[in-house]
């Protein structure tokens, strides 16, 4: 009896043309995780960093102008 599982098949072989396009596509997306990561850190630093009192909504959700 044969393991034809997914997780046994050796990986498959490419050209040196396809690698390199791997390589590249892989380069771009892991400098577009990078920057996702730096600007929603920026986001957080500059929330955190914001005045609380400015918020329109207080974080009950009541408004004091409320009659």
């Amino acid at each position: 009896m044969t393991d034809s599982s997914p997780k046994t098949q050796p990986e498959q072989r490419l050209s040196a043309q396809a690698q390199a396009a791997r390589d590249d596509r892989m380069a771009r997306q892991a400098a577009a995780l990078r920057a996702n990561l730096r600007r929603r850190k920026e986001q957080a630093r500059s929330r955190q960093d914001a005045d609380p009192g400015s918020d329109p909504i207080p974080p009950n959700g009541v408004s004091k102008t409320c009659p």
